[in-house]
């Protein structure tokens, strides 16, 4: 996936920790559906998410975590994507005017 605004019908899952998620919401920057769920949730298949939530986008601070939640998630059966480059790189795609 490259660097773009997400689809806005996509779950965006947010890793981020509470602090960050609570000063610097994903709400109030994108019109999508937004859940928060732990990395650790999602390790231990505690994560209560499935396939008919369709396409998720997972976010983080810089994109490790992300990718690799993407990946527990994938292998639970769910259409996952990390968002590279986490939420810095989301809010500069967000900067970009739309094609």
């Amino acid at each position: 996936m490259t660097t773009a605004r997400p689809d806005p019908s996509t779950l965006i899952i947010d890793l981020r920790a509470q602090e960050l998620r609570f000063r610097d919401p994903l709400e109030r920057l994108l019109p999508n559906p937004v859940r928060a769920v732990s990395l650790d949730r999602i390790e231990a298949g505690e994560h209560g998410l499935n396939a008919d939530l369709g396409p998720l986008l997972i976010v983080c601070d810089h994109g490790p975590r992300s990718s690799l939640a993407a990946q527990y998630l994938r292998a639970d059966g769910l259409d996952a994507r990390a968002y590279p480059g986490g939420l810095s790189a989301l809010k500069r795609a967000l900067q970009t005017p739309a094609p």
